[in-house]
């Protein structure tokens, strides 16, 4: 796009394709970059390959007049016509659009030419932590979110940096948030760039310099007990910031916020679970809908919080002026211990319908009553018009990690379709359509014995961006099945611990069932790419994997797919079918969402390439998962001469230390781990971020220093002081020790 920015010229440590762009810049510090060709004042509400092919094809749009500066101003006329020719080459927003389609009309890049698809440039993050971030883009500026929460403006075309912002984040917070420091965005708003920072601060910044404008603290901080984090990417509607947050396994109470974009006050506050009913009504807009939950809550749940973070998913009808939130799993897990086994707590993995001035109550609709699997519903949510059974319908669509499509009435939070959408589902056989509740399977809630749960908290499809594209009518996401073990623990057994994850789950009784039920589990595990039709409620087609963990997916007018995958490739497929039409080895397994947007005339195709998050069992089968630093990698057609570095040379599987602990300190080990480890290093110590069965010599000898006393935090590894004891870490020591002896042959040790 044609506009003007002032920049200061930064150090580049980008490599970039060479093309022929220097005569685009000026003298000085002023930079004024070529508009591509452009069809003028061609808005789309709806997309239909007839206005796309009109608006959006390449070679069929008008150049600006002469003299004419264009600029994107990120408002909400612009958001309310995302794809007029004006900001179509544009990432305005997280999903691209409010209704998290996560489909751009561009095509220059298309089913034809995906071949002559090659790296015009990328930066290492010097990280190897998941990277889960969104990039935005406006008008050929991008710009990113690394670990956290460093952000970096970009040249869009060539990859220079203009400015980077550090928000100096405790490094402890890497233990405090579930799944680490990583963040999945940024939001933009009238030239203010909005950070979700881990420890709780909003943070507006200057697009044009990353000088820091307001923050706010979105929620209370107790140093190093704190149990909020926020790893979700903020959204703006109309002039209000609206921020989640996480931290239900660890004993908070959930709550959403809006802010005023230009000032940084608080506008509202929504709680999602009841507090204390002795201490009555909070004075926020959740009030009223507070009344309809607490009939719903049995024992004493405010003690350990209740949970229902809002740790990822919103999404806007602008038109109904609706917020919608997507809430998350219970506090503790039991279903048992943290309501008497008793009522549907509201609103746990629900989707709820708030108004988007005031954060009052419209509508919910509760997937999960009774949640006591880990499940939530804070997975990607979008809107979408579309004609089921003759009749258009204005829907919002989830996969959730139950294994079901929801599809929804948007204006009501009517059900109208849902179905599961993996090949077991030992949750519920159904959704009964007159009552929208699922109906279980027998012996699908827990008990002291433990038992095979598919889903499990481990998500038949997770927090990864899902796509929807009006011209195939599918909907495009990252499923799996990797079945877990569930088993309560015994009455009186359950330990609330602030700051550990509480399930409340028992994790050593019955051994040899569990060993059984785990080889069952590890044989079932499978992941695939599928395209689901939200009409009928059927697959479509799916592109198998080896192991799950693939990334997030992005659709384009020009019917491509793409998608990171776990063979650590990029991966691009047709739309329509399924056909890989290309493909990239990385040496990372990209999972956070694409992007594409339009600099310099050219079009792009962007993603952040860093793996990490859930765990996968198999994923070690052939020896340590290994991947090279996370990066930003930017593709174009055309684009040749940048590689990128080899992946060091792997060394051997080291052999672990002998077993000098007793049994009861590795039993002691197992739990802790299981409470405090696993959601980082996977279970059983397998698959995790870190397999930490192969610890070198080095590590092992430094334990007590890493988990303690924090020497790897700035690797992101933040100090469990206060969490865990010398003793409890000792325990996790001789537990891990204990695993990788058992399996250091079958991982190819001593040969």
């Amino acid at each position: 796009m044609l506009f003007k920015r002032e920049h200061k010229t930064g150090h580049r440590t980008t490599r970039q394709a060479g093309m022929g762009e220097r005569d685009l810049f000026e003298s000085g510090d002023r930079a004024r970059f070529t508009a591509p060709a452009r069809v003028r004042n061609c808005g789309l509400a709806l997309l239909t390959l007839t206005v796309l092919g009109a608006c959006v094809a390449a070679g069929q749009m008008a150049e600006a007049p002469a003299g004419e500066t264009l600029t994107t101003q990120v408002d909400a006329a612009t958001m309310r016509e995302v794809d007029a020719s004006a900001q179509a080459g544009d990432w305005l927003s997280h999903g691209r659009d409010w209704g998290e389609q996560r489909f751009s009309p561009l095509r220059q890049i298309n089913d034809s030419n995906v071949g002559e698809l090659g790296l015009a440039w990328f930066d290492d993050l010097e990280t190897s932590r998941g990277v889960q971030a969104t990039p935005l883009v406006v008008d050929g500026v991008l710009y990113n979110e690394s670990i956290y929460n460093v952000v970096t403006a970009y040249d869009g075309a060539t990859g220079e940096k203009l400015w980077t912002f550090d928000p100096q984040v405790g490094r402890e917070w890497a233990r405090l948030a579930c799944c680490g420091p990583s963040s999945r965005g940024l939001a933009a708003w009238e030239g203010k760039l909005y950070i979700g920072a881990l420890d709780g601060r909003l943070i507006a910044l200057d697009m044009a310099t990353g000088k820091e404008v307001w923050t706010t603290q979105t929620f209370e901080r107790e140093g190093r007990l704190n149990a909020y984090s926020i790893t979700g990417a903020p959204r703006v509607y109309d002039g209000k910031v609206v921020i989640g947050n996480g931290g239900a396994d660890y004993g908070v109470r959930g709550f959403v916020s809006a802010y005023d974009a230009e000032t940084g006050k608080r506008l509202w506050k929504f709680y999602t679970v009841p507090g204390n009913p002795a201490d009555g009504p909070d004075g926020e807009a959740s009030d009223s809908a507070m009344k309809i939950a607490l009939p719903t809550w049995h024992g004493e749940w405010w003690k350990y919080g209740g949970g229902g973070t809002a740790w990822d998913s919103f999404a806007f009808d602008a038109e109904r002026n609706l917020v919608y939130i997507g809430t998350g799993n219970g506090s503790p897990h039991m279903w048992k211990f943290r309501s008497d086994g008793a009522g549907d707590n509201l609103f746990l993995c629900s989707i709820v319908a708030v108004d988007a001035d005031t954060g009052e109550y419209r509508w919910h609709y509760q997937m999960v009553p009774e949640e006591e699997w880990d499940y939530t519903c804070t997975q990607p949510m979008i809107l979408a018009d579309m004609q089921i059974d003759g009749r258009k319908r204005d829907v919002i669509m989830q996969a959730p990690k139950n294994g079901f499509f929801y599809v929804l009435d948007r204006g009501t939070g009517e059900l109208i379709s849902a179905k599961s959408y993996v090949s077991e589902n030992s949750w519920a056989n159904r959704i009964d359509m007159k009552t929208g509740r699922p109906v279980l399977q027998p012996g699908a809630h827990n008990t002291t014995t433990p038992h095979l749960m598919n889903p499990s908290w481990l998500a038949a499809h997770s927090w990864h961006p899902m796509s929807w594209s009006p011209l195939t009518g599918l909907v495009y996401f990252a499923a799996q099945e990797q079945p877990d073990i569930y088993a309560r623990a015994q009455d009186g057994e359950f330990d609330f611990v602030y700051h550990r994850s509480n399930s409340g789950q028992q994790r050593r009784n019955q051994p040899d069932l569990r060993k059984r039920l785990m080889e069952e589990a590890r044989a079932k595990e499978k992941g695939y790419l599928l395209a689901w039709d939200p009409r009928t409620q059927r697959e479509a087609w799916r592109v198998p994997y080896p192991h799950p963990g693939s990334g997030g997916v992005l659709t384009t007018a020009g019917n491509l797919l793409i998608q990171g995958t776990i063979n650590k490739t990029v991966a691009i497929y047709r739309a329509d079918t399924g056909e890989k039409l290309w493909e990239m080895g990385i040496d990372q397994a990209p999972v956070a969402g694409p992007i594409t947007y339009m600099a310099g005339g050219h079009q792009y195709i962007a993603v952040n390439a860093g793996w990490g998050g859930s765990p996968v069992y198999n994923l070690n089968n052939d020896g340590p998962f290994r991947t090279a630093s996370a990066k930003l990698l930017v593709f174009r057609l055309g684009a040749k001469g940048v590689e990128l570095p080899p992946m060091a040379k792997a060394a051997n599987v080291p052999r672990p230390p002998f077993l000098t602990a007793t049994e009861q300190q590795v039993s002691r080990g197992r739990d802790l781990y299981s409470e405090t480890c696993m959601r980082c290093h996977g279970v059983d110590a397998i698959g995790g971020v870190k397999d930490l069965r192969w610890m070198t010599p080095e590590v092992h000898d430094r334990f007590l220093d890493i988990v303690i006393g924090g020497a790897l935090e700035d690797k992101g590894m933040a100090s469990f002081a206060g969490v865990l004891s010398e003793e409890d870490a000792r325990a996790i020591h001789a537990y891990l020790i204990a695993r990788a002896n058992e399996d250091w042959q079958d991982a190819g040790g001593g040969h």
